[in-house]
């Protein structure tokens, strides 16, 4: 039996340029064909609308000789589920068996949203299908990388492409929620929307790839996003103008083997996480080398962020990895405070603002002083998590990729080696260590970060510790992503599963970049790992 799933393009996306017509509902195609023999199977369709809260309202619209069609409503949601064969349904959905004999097939079709055909001919499977293929590969065609690694590297493009909202560009952290970082515990979150945080790694990513109508759309919603904002900056958004970011938990489910709660929202929207701007600003400088100039409206903002950054860098923050603790001065955000004042001060010089820079210039100088005074501990020789703490964190592994210190600075190695003692099994990398670090929740036992195992390599990189970096790359697509190349956020060596929300772009994007700078396709385009020049 061969079952094949597939959501399909729409006619307008033959381009390979994101929908401009978001409204297109979206489809879920079925083909299930007998490939040998004969096989009897069961289909069980038992929708449970707006997350189980809502008892869906039935509607029978056809069942006979030329197959199913029911539509259920409820929760202000409306799908229609039909099928080539004939299956009997009740209040509660559709359950029937059917038998295939060698070349038999069966079509079902999920379609969202009201005022669908009950004619499964209309769907065209078989078209869309062909269609679907041909997009995908085309977009596969187009994309820059013919090393070592081809396999995984098409794997992770095509991934983040598949969680990209083609009405907007923007990307999603994962598209799940609550899978949990700890099985039965309580540390479990909502993916379903895009991180500031991530943006320059994206975005860095997809010019590499040669994807630069992919990158350009995702930075045209992040400035938008931005500007609409710029009073009251968030560090996730919605992929839509009318996503809802209230957190809430939904008591009635028992979650991912009873890893309670669900949650849905995310409250840590409304954070204080000083990390994104420069974050943003560093997307713009993207902007800035690959096309010679920046649109007025992300000089604006350049000029808007670097503002915030400079009245606001002292102040203790959630940190990256977002604590519903006590905020503190985290080193990380202290260096991406830097970060941002000293590429708004690249583009301030690049487009001839000779007050900002020096404005800005020696204000990245001033931070720069006192992350070097508070935030390096003599006695790990690494950076700290956060002042007046020796506690380390692998976060402060970024910290060279920035250029904030040259890779041949001793510092760099010496951090490194000190996260390698504390935080490191192999090519595994745990973000800190929760008896060091009062996130607010409870010490449970997390896994280990994937996107830190990338940055691991990129420190090896850096350090001239290729083979070793070689080494563990290798160990780390062959031993720790599933049978399909893809990686969640966390790993557990101790039960050899992945943990937390799946698939995770940002693991993803880290093998990207890792791919690509051990293959040796290191460009021209400017991108964190390969910035070699230090400013500020």
């Amino acid at each position: 039996m061969k079952i094949s799933d597939f959501m399909p393009i729409q006619d307008n996306d033959r381009d390979c340029k994101p929908d401009t017509n978001p409204a297109v509902p979206p489809e879920l195609h079925r083909i299930v064909k007998c490939t040998d023999g004969r096989v009897e199977m069961r289909c069980d369709y038992e929708p449970r609308h707006d997350y189980a809260r809502a008892v869906p309202a039935l509607r029978h619209l056809r069942s006979n000789g030329s197959g199913t069609a029911v539509e259920t409503e409820g929760g202000g949601q409306t799908m229609m589920l039909l099928s080539s064969v004939s299956l009997p349904a009740n209040a509660d959905g559709v359950k029937g068996e059917f038998a295939l004999s060698q070349g038999e097939s069966v079509i079902f079709v999920l379609a969202y949203g009201g005022r669908r055909s009950a004619s499964l001919e209309r769907y065209r499977t078989q078209e869309k299908l062909q269609l679907t293929r041909r997009y995908w590969q085309d977009l596969v065609a187009g994309m820059h990388y013919g090393g070592l690694w081809r396999e995984q590297v098409v794997r992770s493009f095509l991934l983040l492409h598949l969680m990209m909202y083609r009405g907007t560009g923007a990307i999603v952290a994962a598209p799940t929620t609550s899978l949990p970082e700890t099985l039965g515990g309580s540390r479990n979150w909502d993916y379903r929307y895009s991180w500031l945080r991530d943006t320059s790694f994206t975005v860095d990513v997809l010019y590499r790839l040669g994807d630069v109508y992919g990158a350009d759309h995702y930075i045209h919603w992040l400035l938008e996003q931005c500007q609409l904002s710029r009073r009251r900056t968030r560090i996730l958004y919605g992929i839509t103008q009318s996503s809802s970011l209230e957190e809430e938990i939904l008591g009635h489910l028992r979650g991912y083997e009873d890893s309670r709660p669900v949650r849905i929202g995310n409250g840590a929207a409304d954070h204080l996480q000083l990390d994104v701007f420069g974050e943003v600003i560093s997307t713009i400088h993207s902007l800035l080398v690959l096309d010679g100039e920046i649109p007025e409206e992300a000089w604006d903002l350049v000029c808007s962020f670097a503002e915030v950054v400079i009245k606001n860098w002292h102040r203790r923050d959630r940190g990256v990895w977002e604590v519903r603790g006590e905020p503190q001065r985290f080193v990380y955000s202290k260096v991406m405070c830097w970060a941002a004042l000293d590429t708004a001060a690249y583009i301030a010089a690049a487009v001839e603002q000779r007050r900002l820079y020096r404005r800005w210039a020696q204000a990245a100088f001033v931070i720069k002083t006192e992350i070097l005074d508070l935030g390096w501990s003599e006695s790990k020789r690494a950076f700290r998590q956060r002042y007046g703490s020796d506690a380390l964190d692998a976060s402060n592994l970024a910290i060279p990729f920035f250029g904030f210190i040259p890779a041949e600075d001793p510092r760099v190695r010496q951090n490194l080696d000190a996260i390698e003692r504390e935080l490191t099994d192999g090519p595994l990398v745990w973000r800190y260590l929760p008896e060091e670090t009062d996130d607010g929740l409870d010490a449970q036992p997390e896994g280990a970060f994937t996107m830190l195992s990338f940055w691991l390599m990129g420190n090896l990189i850096y350090t001239e510790q290729t083979d070793k970096a070689f080494d563990l790359f290798h160990e780390m697509i062959t031993r720790y992503c599933n049978h399909l190349g893809l990686f969640a956020e966390m790993f557990d060596p101790s039960t050899n599963r992945q943990l937390g929300n799946f698939p995770q772009a940002y693991s993803h994007i880290g093998l990207i970049h890792t791919a690509l700078n051990l293959s040796g396709y290191i460009t021209d385009t400017p991108t964190r790992l390969i910035r070699r020049r230090e400013r500020g």
